[in-house]
């Protein structure tokens, strides 16, 4: 998946993500939404520090990131009908995030019934080759129009 801006016009869920009042108050930024693909990202910033020694995010910033990820995901599906709810979500953590980077998260839409989503994410500083995180998730999904 690319880091390509897109506009609303490509999917109208990239206007929701930024009125989301608790992606704004973590500073997401949408950057794709299509195809049941979505990649989201995070700054890092004091105020979501966890631990000010260290000056690591929290991993409850890190969750709220990688589930409004994987339900615009699960939204953008060609087969899914726009709106969505998590079911479940299993985040695995792989290490702290490095102090000062912005968090990325990626995610993919891989199947859906009439009724669910399944979704798959990881989340990313600047070292791409080893992620902060990975999840799993099952979203509702609205039956097509």
């Amino acid at each position: 998946m690319t880091s390509d801006a897109m506009d609303e016009d490509d999917h109208p869920g990239l206007g929701f993500i930024r009125a989301l009042p608790h992606a704004v108050a973590l500073g997401m930024t949408a950057h794709a939404m299509k195809d049941g693909r979505a990649e989201l990202s995070m700054p890092w910033s004091e105020d979501l520090v966890g631990d000010p020694e260290t000056g690591v995010i929290h991993g409850g910033a890190v969750s709220a990131l990688m589930d409004t990820c994987c339900g615009a995901a699960a939204m953008c599906h060609p087969d899914a009908g726009g709106s969505t709810a998590t079911l479940g979500l299993r985040i695995d953590y792989m290490r702290a995030a490095t102090p000062g980077q912005t968090i990325r998260a990626r995610a993919e839409c891989y199947h859906v019934t009439r009724s669910v989503a399944f979704v798959r994410a990881s989340a990313l500083d600047d070292d791409d080759a080893r992620p902060v995180a990975t999840a799993t998730g099952t979203f509702t999904v609205a039956p097509r129009s």
